[in-house]
């Protein structure tokens, strides 16, 4: 199965060991925007705002493009500290906007823990993802 792997930037170390695992199971990881990519989302800062729009804008229709390339995905939802609290099973902005293009295009969704207990909770609960509360081995 070809599983795209989406998650908070913050959570790119983590990427190497689920693609070995995913790799090792039989599967073929598809790396998140900008994860192989030098002028990615921490260079925003730097943007003036044409070009800050046209880089998001763009971010958005590759991941819907790869989406479409995949039988499924697979959220990396590690926690997070942010704002000074941590906060477990985190799932971003955009990673909800591609869990909701993975759902809209019908794909198997995954999430590598449990549901947020964020504003999404409902939201993310609906796409009826499969919770694989770190275990891999639920993806099938």
């Amino acid at each position: 199965m070809r599983i795209g792997l989406i998650c908070s930037s913050a959570a790119y170390g983590r990427i190497p060991e689920i693609a070995r695992e995913l790799t090792a199971m039989g599967h073929t990881p598809v790396m998140p925007n900008c994860y192989d990519d030098p002028v990615g989302h921490d260079d925003t800062e730097q943007m003036d705002e044409q070009t800050y729009l046209s880089f998001f804008r763009a971010m958005y229709l590759q991941s819907r493009d790869r989406t479409g390339e995949v039988d499924a995905v697979l959220a990396l939802n590690y926690p997070k500290e942010k704002n000074g609290q941590v906060r477990e099973n985190y799932v971003g902005a955009s990673t909800f906007l591609e869990l909701y293009e993975a759902f809209m295009q019908g794909k198997k969704i995954f999430l590598l823990f449990g549901l947020p207990d964020s504003m999404l909770l409902d939201e993310i609960r609906g796409f009826g993802p499969v919770l694989l509360n770190g275990d891999l081995s639920g993806i099938g």
